[in-house]
């Protein structure tokens, strides 16, 4: 099975909105660009060089068909990898290879994620992957948080998530702050209770 990444620059305060959305407001685009560093850009091209295909939300899609085609130097991947796009009102587009998923979302997702090919990654699209979370279809999230507060914006759990485990596979905190981890999904939620050790005398 295809496993499904969402991979995404993060705030302390959980917004991975980066610029405004028709005419949403939001005021702080580029918030992340301060805290870049060596060893934070590392990362992001070790994540970068994975061969993955791209599961996108159509405004992200959309913002990028008119950047990457002609900035892929940067990452070629990009260019290659099939760009699966949710959309209902899109159904083609010059950049490939893409393919347009219609209709049920959670259902054609699961659909792509029992076929065979590399494992798919998200980028942005925050309101698609509310849809992915609620359907318990993420299998891992590489976040990479900026130590900042944005205070509006959206959020990588906008409409909250089920419940769900996940351990740190790996991570580093670069010199200018910024947190860069893996975490895999790692069964349900677990619980307990403090346990206090006794004095051997009593």
């Amino acid at each position: 099975m295809r496993k499904l990444t969402a991979c995404e620059f993060i705030t302390i305060d959980g917004v991975i909105q980066n610029e405004e959305n028709d005419g949403d407001g939001f005021k702080h685009g580029g918030w992340f660009f301060p805290y870049a560093d060596e060893a934070s850009g590392a990362v992001i091209q070790e994540r970068l060089a994975k061969p993955v295909d791209l599961l996108l939300g159509r405004k992200t899609f959309e913002g990028w068909e008119t950047y990457w085609p002609t900035h892929s130097n940067f990452w070629p991947n990009v260019m290659t990898a099939t760009k699966y796009v949710a959309s209902n009102t899109r159904n083609s587009s010059d950049w490939q290879p893409s393919v347009f998923l219609s209709g049920d979302l959670a259902g054609r997702v699961s659909e792509l994620k029992q076929t065979d090919g590399p494992d798919i990654h998200v980028f942005g699209s925050a309101n698609m992957l509310q849809t992915l979370f609620k359907a318990d279809l993420v299998d891992a999230l590489e976040l990479m948080t900026i130590p900042v507060t944005l205070g509006q914006g959206k959020r990588l759990f906008q409409d909250g998530s089920i419940p769900a485990a996940f351990k740190v596979t790996t991570s580093q905190i670069a010199p200018k702050g910024i947190i860069s981890a893996t975490y895999e999904r790692d069964g349900d939620v677990k619980s307990g209770s403090p346990q206090i050790e006794e004095d051997d005398e009593r």
